[in-house]
Formats: structure tokens, C-alpha cells, sequence
């Protein structure tokens, strides 16, 4: 179709490319089996495909839409032979990422009229999420922003720990206190600082507790309320960052974090690590939240901006 146009360099294509390995793979291996000396796309067929898909941690509502949206074209052509099956799913898979996600620019850009840009980072802890915050700094300050950290996960040392190491290593500036301080006061100190800074970002990273949503909840709309007083409209962006190799627990904690407060974008992280990368599209399919960056690799430049395209082109090539 049309719309599978490359605008990727070759390097990320790549990196893109390797890192979906384990997922293509063993999806695609699940895939020849379902239509192994089956010669047309039939109910059966689409029994398998829909199993294949399910175990491949795309979600069961989103198979449900897939599986749909195929017998619809099988109904209007009367007779599919399997060997079009790919190009179809492959189609299918790409007009659905599309009703959720439109392509950013191929680099990372901050919104015009926005300074500092306000980046408020949610997610439980191990998914990366810090990583995820020292990786985007070094691709903003790539691009010539001026970028200011805020390490307002201050129910953890080693976070504070973990970003204050990043951001040496980035070259950009941190704003911390004590380990237990209050967080909207980092928070707080951080925009403070970025305005005096004349920056182009800040980026604050938040606890990633999930025992207790209510006090979740209560923590994020207090650092909301406490950046307001420095720049009121912060956050401009609220990113939850999200583990791929956990698969269906990610589904999960998409929604713990959607009901505590508002997620306008998806990281998803470590999809190089795992089979589980078709829960990228069952996650931008089933909340309706724009997948902004994944995560391919452990290198800084491994972490890249979400372009459904080649992400579906990576996963079918």
C-alpha cells in the first residue's frame, strides 16, 4: 500500500529491524503452522490467525478487530489464497496503528510556543523508565535543546541515584533533593530552574508505585498542581513508559496509570529483549494513547521515535 513509505535512515532502519527479530520471528513461525497445506483463507485459517495473534500478546479485543476487519475483505473478494495472507495482515495491522497514532517527525522535536516544554514521566519500577528519561535527554540536547532533569522519584534512592548518573553522562542539569523529599517540590524547583535557564525542556520523572492508586493519583495531580504555579499549563505531555517484555502485565499497567491520571503518550521499552512486541499494537489500539517512542536496544540512540510504518514494515519484512 501507499502509505508504506521508508523515513528512516538506514542505520535505524536496522537497528528497527534487529530489534523485532525475536518477535517476527516467533510470530511468524506460529503464523506457518496456522496455514501449513491450506491453500485459502478460511474460517479455520482465521481460528489459527487468531490464536497466533492472542499468543502473541496483541490483546484479545485488537485480534478481535483484525480478525474482523480481514473476514470483511475475504466476504468482498470471494476467494483468498493464503500466500496473500502477510500483505493482508500486514495492511489490516497498519490502517489500525493509524486511527491512533499519527507519525511524528523522524527526530525528536519539541512542540513551538512551549518553553520550558513540560515532561511529566509515569511508570512502575523496572520498566526502564529512568533509562527511557536519560536517553531522551541525550536526544533532545542531539537536537540542540537545553534540557533540565527533576528527579522527583524520591521514594527511591537509587532512582535519584540512576538520573543524576545519566545526566552527568548527557551533560545536562539536574535539580534533586533528599532522598523522601516531597516530590511536587522537586517538581516544582525543576521548572523553577528551567525557566531561569532559559530551557527548552524539563523533564520530570515520578515514582512508579502502584500499590496504592489512590495515593498514586493524589501524588501526580499534587506535582501537576505545584508545576502549575511555575508554568500554568504543566504538564504539557504525560508519557508512561511501558515494559514490551512483560506483554499482557503492560495491558495492565496502562491501566492502573490511565485511571490515575491523564497519559497523553507511550514509551515502549526492551523490545529487543523478547517475543512480546505485538503488544505495541494492542496497547495504541486498546487505550487510544499514541505510542511516541520504543526501545530497540541498550544504546542511547536505540531508544527511537514511534513511526507505525516502519515499525509494521520492520515487523513484516
Amino acid at each position: 500500500m501507499s502509505f508504506f513509505k521508508k523515513i528512516f535512515t538506514t542505520d535505524k532502519k536496522e537497528t528497527l529491524d534487529k530489534g523485532l527479530e525475536k518477535t517476527k520471528t516467533t510470530f511468524f513461525s506460529k503464523l506457518t503452522k496456522a496455514v501449513a497445506g491450506r491453500s485459502t483463507v478460511d474460517e479455520t485459517v482465521l481460528d489459527e490467525l487468531e490464536e497466533v495473534l492472542i499468543s502473541s500478546d496483541v490483546g484479545v479485543a485488537t485480534t478481535l478487530k483484525i480478525i474482523d476487519r480481514i473476514e470483511q475483505r475475504v466476504a468482498k473478494e470471494k476467494y483468498m489464497g493464503t500466500e496473500a495472507l502477510n500483505q493482508i495482515l500486514k495492511e489490516e495491522i497498519a490502517a489500525l496503528l493509524s486511527e491512533t497514532n499519527r507519525d511524528s517527525a523522524t527526530d525528536f522535536e519539541i512542540p513551538v510556543g512551549k518553553k520550558p516544554y513540560v515532561l511529566m514521566v509515569v511508570g512502575v519500577n523496572g520498566v526502564g523508565k529512568t533509562t527511557t528519561i536519560g536517553k531522551l535527554a541525550a536526544q533532545f540536547q542531539k537536537q540542540g535543546h537545553k534540557v533540565v532533569l527533576g528527579a522527583a522519584d524520591t521514594f527511591r534512592a537509587a532512582a535519584i541515584d540512576q538520573l543524576k548518573v545519566w545526566a552527568d553522562r548527557v551533560g545536562v542539569s539536574i535539580i534533586s533533593q533528599e532522598m523522601g523529599s516531597d516530590p511536587a517540590s522537586v517538581a516544582y524547583d525543576t521548572l523553577k530552574s528551567a525557566v531561569a535557564q532559559a530551557a527548552d525542556i524539563a523533564i520530570i520523572d515520578t515514582a512508579g508505585r502502584l500499590h496504592n492508586k489512590v495515593n498514586l493519583m493524589n501524588e501526580l495531580t499534587k506535582i501537576k498542581r505545584v508545576m502549575q504555579k511555575v508554568v500554568p499549563d504543566a504538564p504539557h505531555e504525560v508519557l508512561l513508559v511501558l515494559d514490551g517484555s512483560t506483554g499482557q502485565n503492560a495491558f495492565e499497567q496502562a491501566k492502573q496509570f490511565t485511571l490515575a491520571t491523564e497519559v497523553s503518550s507511550l514509551a515502549v521499552t526492551k523490545l529487543d529483549g523478547t517475543a512480546k512486541g505485538g503488544v505495541v499494537i494492542g496497547i495504541s489500539d486498546q487505550f487510544q494513547i499514541p505510542v511516541k517512542y520504543i526501545g530497540v536496544g541498550e544504546g542511547i540512540d536505540d531508544l527511537q521515535v514511534f513511526h507505525k510504518m516502519e515499525f509494521v514494515d520492520s515487523f513484516f519484512n
